[in-house]
């Protein structure tokens, strides 16, 4: 695979929250792509993306990932969100890619898998190791916390005026916008520059609860008030438990120089994001727009 000839890949969970990102990257590219989903539902999205084929099937059955992988020169590779038995799936993923012949592998992880306590982190380790074992050529991706995050919890801060997580608000993240991360796959799947690499990916800044609060009161507007939300007694422990523990004494921190170099460009910016949340018209259940409507 050289930048002169175009891949076919298959993107993983073409239509998630996160892989449909690298979609449109690849088809601005002139890169012909497969969506795998797992929802019949989704294939219309998928498409409208711009992937030129989607199938849909589960990752936890091989045949149904070895039909999808036929023909394909490319993966790219991210687990889905709370994925059971993450690490046996994603090595089945990589040991099937490799039967079907595909010769690149570009596997979005997560920063410092090592971190022995974060088992979310901890579950791509198997999935590195299989991957480097492989034979085919790999790139891994190491992004830190997504600002794409933040969406889920956007509306409850306009109604309540208040930023709450369940740590502590003096732990400092280092983040990263997941376009910019799906430019870095993109560009790894469809050029040589960073095959056989491992790139920690990562935006300006190591920000505190209290720093965010500030940044999205300064773009809103108005203030709001970072908390440290509390689980609600007597439900069922979360399996999230053990990373709001971990957060809450230890900060996530790395270093912007990878991401930069890489693009060529700075990273897109926290406060950039912010602004882009602000300009959409979020709608309550019944369609109309929910309180405190931004007038930005």
């Amino acid at each position: 695979m050289t930048t002169r000839q175009k891949p076919f890949v298959l993107a993983v969970g073409a239509a998630g929250q996160f892989a449909s990102l690298i979609v449109p990257e690849l088809e601005q590219r002139g890169v012909r792509v497969r969506g795998l989903v797992q929802d019949p539902a989704k294939v219309a999205y998928a498409r409208s993306l711009g992937a030129a084929e989607v199938t849909v099937g589960d990752l936890r059955d091989r045949a149904s990932v070895a039909a999808a992988l036929e023909g394909i020169d490319a993966v790219f590779y991210i687990a889905p969100a709370a994925l059971p038995n993450e690490a046996e799936v994603g090595r089945s993923v990589v040991s099937a890619a490799k039967e079907a012949g595909v010769r690149r592998f570009v596997f979005s992880s997560l920063i410092h898998p090592t971190l022995g306590e974060l088992p979310h982190h901890t579950a791509k380790i198997p999935v590195e190791d299989a991957l480097l074992n492989s034979g085919m050529e790999f790139c891994l991706l190491h992004p830190t916390m997504f600002f794409q995050n933040f969406a889920r919890s956007w509306r409850s801060v306009l109604e309540t005026g208040v930023l709450g997580e369940p740590w502590s608000t003096d732990t400092r993240f280092t983040r990263v916008d997941y376009r910019d991360v799906a430019e870095v796959a993109a560009i790894a799947l469809t050029e040589d520059r960073l095959i056989n690499g491992t790139f920690e990916l990562c935006a300006e800044g190591n920000l505190d609860r209290r720093d965010v609060a500030t940044l999205i009161g300064e773009v809103l507007g108005r203030p709001i008030r970072a908390e440290k939300s509390q689980i609600p007694r007597g439900s069922e422990p979360s399996p999230l438990q053990p990373m709001f523990e971990w957060y809450d004494a230890h900060s996530l921190l790395g270093n912007s120089l990878t991401l930069r170099a890489i693009l060529a460009r700075e990273p897109r910016t926290l406060r950039t994001y912010f602004e882009e949340l602000a300009q959409k018209r979020p709608t309550g259940p019944s369609g109309s727009r929910t309180r405190r409507e931004l007038r930005t």
